[in-house]
């Protein structure tokens, strides 16, 4: 590890681990929260996408919900692990002590995000065994859900470039394909709106990912 390395991961560990009882804490997802204006993604999990749906049931929704519940509970505090190329810390959270990569896991709203960590395996398996959220029925994994949605719009959008970058009263907002407005954002090239290839370069031109609440 480079000493700028270790100097980048000091940083973000003092910024999240400086948590006070009144730190103001945003959901963005089952696996992403702000944190005093910092965004955290919770290392080692990956849960359902908001507007991804299990069979009848919205587990995207349920999945927020539910880390909502878990942040509201409690003083929150993070150690930084990383940052990932879109500026989110990753990160591995409690709240009043209890992990919350494994209560997500254990409440079957969440899978292991093996690619990354396999700190939350053996929780994984504990869910799956107790047929709870997720495992009660058939459902699509979080990372094939992205996937599938992707390549659905890559067929339709100009160049393959299926990210729209929409301008709005909240200002430069990006929507994945598997983002629950997708289907319902129009670009308006002649405003200043656009289309871009990925992630990464909406960021990189100004663009921000949607908060849901």
């Amino acid at each position: 590890m480079t000493l700028t390395r270790q100097f980048i991961l000091a940083a973000l560990f003092i910024a999240t681990s400086s948590t006070a009882a009144f730190a103001q804490t945003r959901v963005v997802d089952g696996d992403t929260f702000d944190l005093d204006g910092l965004r955290i993604r919770i290392n080692g999990i990956d849960a359902p996408e908001l507007g991804q749906r299990c069979g009848d049931w919205d587990c995207g929704q349920a999945a927020l919900d539910q880390l909502d519940t878990l942040i509201s509970a409690g003083t929150v505090s993070c150690e930084a692990l990383d940052q990932d190329k879109y500026g989110r810390t990753i990160a591995r959270c409690d709240a009043d002590g209890q992990d919350l990569g494994d209560a997500m896991i254990a409440a079957g709203l969440a899978r292991a995000f093996t690619r990354y960590s396999d700190d939350y395996v053996g929780a994984e398996e504990i869910a799956r065994t107790a047929a709870v959220g997720i495992w009660q029925g058939d459902y699509e994994t979080p990372w094939d859900f992205r996937d599938r949605k992707w390549a659905e719009a890559t067929q339709q959008a100009p160049e393959g470039c299926p990210i729209k970058g929409n301008i709005s009263s909240g200002g430069k907002i990006y929507h994945a394909p598997w983002s629950p407005w997708y289907g319902k954002t129009r670009i308006n090239v002649a405003k200043g709106e656009r289309w871009f290839c990925s992630e990464d370069e909406a960021i990189t031109a100004g663009w921000r990912a949607p908060i849901w609440r």
